[in-house]
């Protein structure tokens, strides 16, 4: 009998235990996908449509670099350091110089 309340009450604890992970789950999805939404309508805002399209081709193609252009991006919106939209050319330009550093230089001897 005492053997059956104490298995209750651990399967009970674990029921509990099980709930909170999956609530703290959801409020970390929940808080992820607020800030995606806010990054999404930083870049609506900033970016020029065909400098959208561009970076939603490259996100395709390199999701590494693509994120960490909008992330870059993002952060010198709120910075305040972006005064006008970002045309196509200009990302164009941004993306060119990110190559240029990503580029890697064998030399041999």
């Amino acid at each position: 009998m005492e053997e059956d309340i104490e298995e209750i009450r651990r399967r009970k604890l674990l029921e509990l235990q099980r709930q909170r992970e999956l609530e703290e789950l959801r409020r970390q999805e929940e808080l992820r996908r607020q800030a995606e939404e806010q990054k999404r309508a930083i870049l609506r805002i900033i970016l020029e449509p065909e400098a959208r399209e561009r970076l939603a081709r490259l996100k395709l193609a390199h999701p590494d670099i693509a994120e960490a252009v909008e992330a870059q991006l993002v952060y010198l919106a709120q910075a305040g350091k972006i005064q006008s939209k970002i045309t196509d050319e200009m990302l164009v330009e941004i993306l060119r110089r990110i190559q240029k550093k990503r580029e890697t230089k064998i030399v041999r001897k």
